[in-house]
Order: C-alpha cells, then sequence, then structure tokens
C-alpha cells in the first residue's frame, strides 16, 4: 500500500442518535417548564387569595427551577456542538458544568430560606388564621410535577442524560416539598390556634429538601468534571464492541471519560505479535467503528496496540 488507508464511515444512524438525543432532551425540559410555569402561576393566584408562607416558598422553589430549566436548555445546545481547535474532545461538559452551578445555588436558596423561616416561626405578626382551602394549591401542584417528573426522568434514562436526571430529580423533590405544604396547610386549617407555626414548619422542612437535593445534585455532577468512573455496565460494552472485530485477541485497560452527550474511550487490544502495522492499523480503526456503532454517545475512541501472549494472563 503505497497511501494511508482510508478513515472507516461511520453509519448514518450513529450521527442521527446524537441528534435525537438532543431534541429529545429539548422537547422534555420544555414540557416541563411549561408545567412548572403552570404550577407557578397556580400558587401564586393561592398566595394572594389566602396567604402562606409554605406556599409562597414552594412557588418560589418552582420558579427558581424554571430559571434552572432555562438555563439547562442552552447548555444542552452548547454541550451538543462538535469538537473544534479550541475544543478538540467537545463541549459536553457544559451539562454537569450548569449542573454544578444550580446545584449550589439550591444549597444556599434551602439555607437561606430555611433560617428565615425558623426566625418566623415565633413571630406574632405572623400568627394569622390558614384557610382550609389553601391546601388545594400544592396538592394539585404535587399531582402535576409527579407527572412531570416520570416524563422527564423515562428521557433521561432513555437518552444517558445525567443532566436531565437531576432535573427530573428536582421535579421529583418539589412534588414531595409540595406534599409537605399540603400537609402544614391542613394542620393549620385543623388547628388554627398553631396555623402559622404549622405552617413555618412546612417552609423549614421544603427548604432542608431543597438543602438535600442541592448537595447531591452538585456531587453527581462534580464526580462527571472530575472524571469519575461510570458505571461498569459501559466498560463491558465497550469491551464487548472490541471483541466483534476479527483479530483482537484480547484487550486490557479500557477508561471511559464520560460528561453530557460526549463520551471518551481509551482501550488497549491485544493482537498477534506478527502482525504488520498496517494490519494492526486496521484492527484498531475497526474497533474505533465497532465500540462508535454500539454506543453512539462515544465522541473518539483512542485504541492502543500490544502484543498478545497466551501465558501473560
Amino acid at each position: 500500500m503505497d497511501q494511508f488507508p482510508p478513515k472507516l464511515k461511520l453509519p448514518t444512524y450513529v450521527n442521527q442518535t446524537r441528534v435525537q438525543r438532543e431534541k429529545s432532551l429539548l422537547l422534555s425540559a420544555s414540557y416541563g417548564i411549561a408545567i412548572r410555569f403552570t404550577v407557578v402561576i397556580f400558587e401564586l393566584v393561592g398566595v394572594w387569595f389566602f396567604g402562606s408562607a409554605a406556599l409562597l416558598l414552594d412557588a418560589v422553589a418552582s420558579l427558581v427551577d424554571i430559571g434552572s430549566s432555562l438555563l439547562l436548555l442552552l447548555f444542552i445546545k452548547l454541550a451538543s456542538r462538535p469538537p473544534d481547535t479550541n475544543h478538540p474532545f467537545g463541549h459536553g461538559r457544559y451539562e454537569p458544568l450548569i449542573g454544578l452551578q444550580l446545584g449550589i445555588m439550591l444549597v444556599c436558596i434551602g439555607i437561606y430560606a430555611g433560617i428565615r423561616q425558623i426566625f418566623h416561626v415565633s413571630d406574632p405578626i405572623s400568627a394569622e388564621i390558614i384557610d382550609a382551602r389553601t391546601f388545594i394549591f400544592p396538592l394539585v401542584a404535587m399531582v402535576l410535577l409527579e407527572i412531570c417528573y416520570r416524563i422527564l426522568s423515562r428521557t433521561a434514562k432513555a437518552q444517558n442524560s445525567p443532566a436531565l436526571v437531576a432535573d427530573a430529580f428536582h421535579y421529583r423533590v418539589d412534588a414531595i416539598t409540595s406534599m409537605f405544604a399540603t400537609i402544614a396547610l391542613i394542620l393549620a386549617a385543623i388547628i388554627p390556634a398553631w396555623g402559622h407555626v404549622a405552617d413555618h414548619i412546612g417552609a423549614i422542612a421544603i427548604s432542608g429538601f431543597m438543602i438535600v437535593t442541592g448537595f447531591f445534585a452538585s456531587k453527581e455532577n462534580v464526580n462527571q468534571l472530575l472524571d469519575h468512573t461510570p458505571d461498569n455496565s459501559y466498560f463491558e460494552r465497550v469491551k464487548k464492541a472490541a471483541h466483534l472485530v476479527q483479530g483482537v485477541l484480547g484487550t486490557e485497560k479500557i477508561r471511559i471519560q464520560s460528561y453530557g452527550p460526549d463520551s471518551h474511550v481509551d482501550i488497549d487490544i491485544e493482537v498477534e505479535p506478527k502482525l504488520s502495522v498496517e494490519v494492526a492499523h486496521k484492527i484498531s480503526q475497526e474497533v474505533r467503528l465497532e465500540i462508535q456503532k454500539e454506543w453512539p454517545m462515544v465522541r473518539d475512541v483512542t485504541v492502543h496496540i500490544e502484543p498478545y501472549y497466551p501465558n501473560d494472563h
């Protein structure tokens, strides 16, 4: 051969899978924003007519999450951009980056709101009767948010998006906080004399959930930013794909970086020691192709060739 062998072309469905992933994430996130906005308007109407710290905090938490979901939409678009000269590994880290920022924001808001509510529990100015009908608002919000959680969670798992998983988890926690608000308002209606206390305790419980949610969301995104080892199933997937190539006698080290829509694989394959460089290179290209066919979210594969010796295992 007197010229470098041409690069093997990926099947069309590989790129289509990436495009479809982006569309699915954007559609689900947009749907969630629409539902959440409806919830906010509904709860603010309740605050306007009846007044409730728990209901107000629940609405504020949803407003914050609308902002986070809008940012998520932007960062999903940014993360899907292809590699360029200044970003040879792509832009996938945009997803965990926004996830970390939003997680920290949620923790800070939860701490601030919790401290504020603690100081207002015994505030005589806050001691007002809570209307028994107020609980209807967070109850309806709880149902809508749980529906949203299930839709987003299903999409996130299908498209392997940790950022959307975190966003979906926020919907679940918001549904739980709405449940706390419902319970607090029912107690306030049953025992009017202690209505303000029950209302504020419910608000404190919501603050606690915000802090916990923000912490775990931040932790998951930090893991991605620091290249935490992904689930073992991905390693098995890569190994299986490599062994589909004729000439691969074994695999050794497999390293995977996975963040947002992008994954990068570094793999050592073992081949017949006496193979020519040309044949070994061809095998490495086929391994790269098979891995990307098996796992379309893999942006690039680095294949290291090593000689295979039976007694070395």
